[in-house]
């Protein structure tokens, strides 16, 4: 049966864990779970590498995978922490040529705002990414294979997308999952989940709110992502549920598909 492996190449918060300037004991903690870079994941699927959203730190992430091709990439959203490592896509390029990049119209559009210079008609000076842009409208596409199904998702008062990509789900940057989402994720057996500290956020789940999601979706295993300096590894994850744990910076999941 065909397998699907997804790679944590991130699991912090915005701001990374460490944050800048902090002394908390989750900052200065020896456990590099407790080490967090901003939240990506690799999904590798026969031959083929696709990364969903290049974080500022996606050079030392896809150094760290032994990333040696990018076959596409999908957006969440355009928030900065998503979108603002696009330019390292250079390396690939010059290897094998332009990469498919998957989002909103609202993503793509700050895409285009955020890296104008890559889509100057002027003739550039140096190398820039080499990208073929595909706008999103919310239904399923395949990629190599696979089927991917954009799930909407409330960040706040803006919306972004998680992905389903056979019988996983990876739902980051979330402070609500809409009633039209929970069809859409149905017999998981991998979630991810938003789930930024215990005390509530404008823009993301809490563990409790998420705890309370994964309940209602019955994945078998579930993961926590986008984990702030609030939640210190061991101690969160020893106050979980068996098949809730957290994410960590280069946690590796398998799940076979089921053929046909």
């Amino acid at each position: 049966m065909p397998l699907i492996r997804v790679e944590v190449l991130g699991s912090g918060t915005s701001v990374g864990v460490p944050t800048v300037g902090c002394s908390c004991a989750v900052c200065t903690s020896s456990d590099p779970r407790n080490q967090r870079l901003r939240p990506s994941i690799l999904i590798r699927y026969g031959d083929h590498n696709i990364v969903i959203d290049t974080t500022p730190d996606f050079r030392q992430q896809a150094l760290r995978a032994g990333l040696k091709r990018l076959d596409a990439i999908l957006f969440t959203h355009g928030h900065a922490d998503h979108i603002m490592g696009l330019d390292d896509v250079r390396p690939f390029n010059f290897r094998q040529g332009a990469i498919p990049i998957y989002g909103s119209a609202e993503t793509l559009a700050v895409i285009r705002r955020a890296f104008s210079y890559i889509f100057d008609c002027t003739e550039a000076e140096s190398h820039v990414p080499k990208l073929e842009l595909h706008e999103l409208d919310g239904s399923s596409f395949e990629l190599f294979g696979l089927t991917f199904t954009p799930i909407p998702l409330k960040h706040g008062r803006s919306r972004c997308f998680g992905f389903r990509f056979g019988r996983i789900a990876y739902l980051t940057d979330h402070s609500e999952i809409p009633p039209e989402a929970f069809p859409l994720l149905n017999d998981l057996e991998v979630l991810f989940l938003d789930a930024l500290r215990y005390r509530p956020h404008p823009t993301h789940s809490t563990v409790e709110q998420s705890l309370e999601y994964a309940r209602q979706i019955n994945a078998r295993r579930v993961f926590f992502t986008h984990i702030s300096h609030d939640l210190d590894h061991q101690a969160a994850e020893g106050a979980l549920p068996a098949h809730v744990r957290l994410a960590y910076d280069g946690l590796r999941v398998d799940v076979e598909e089921c053929a046909g």
